[in-house]
């Protein structure tokens, strides 16, 4: 599980609308990738359409954002048409990246257990290296919260 200061994992994946997201190509910016369970669930939509209508903002503060999920493309760019998102969405199916950052772990909801995304955000800054970690994220004023992180760098 990476900790701050440590280089963030690099990655390739897919992405909504075709095309492909590198994290090392993201180097000379600051990076913000948000983790969340699934597409088109209440708190994931809460915190997607956040990010999407604050992306402008993070990119005058010098961050390019990015929302992980298992989903696959052809969900998420449903779920992107269904409610206007503008925040790439890149689909770990393999679940590799979330093992790489330590956000596939085992849940527990009503007494059943199962693995699944913890819902999770990560500020890398410019150099790759990541600034700040967030876990087991509460929806409200986490956009916000974030933001404030980026500006400070």
């Amino acid at each position: 599980m990476p900790e701050v200061s440590d280089i963030a994992p690099d990655f390739t994946l897919p992405r909504d609308g075709g095309g492909e997201v590198s994290l090392s190509e993201q180097r000379g910016r600051a990076v913000v990738l948000f983790f969340y369970p699934r597409d088109d669930t209440p708190g994931c939509t809460k915190e997607s359409i956040g990010f999407s209508e604050q992306l402008q903002a993070f990119a005058d503060a010098g961050a390019n954002i990015f929302g992980i999920s298992r989903d696959t493309v052809a969900k998420h760019d449903k779920f992107v048409a269904k409610h206007g998102l503008t925040t790439p969405l890149l689909s770990d199916d393999g679940q590799t990246v979330c093992e790489d950052y330590g956000v596939w772990v085992e849940k527990n909801m009503y007494g059943r257990k199962s693995m699944g995304i913890e819902r999770s955000t990560f500020l890398i800054d410019a150099e790759g290296k990541i600034a700040r970690a967030w876990r087991k994220v509460k929806v409200p004023g986490h956009v916000d919260e974030v933001l404030e992180a980026v500006r400070a760098l």
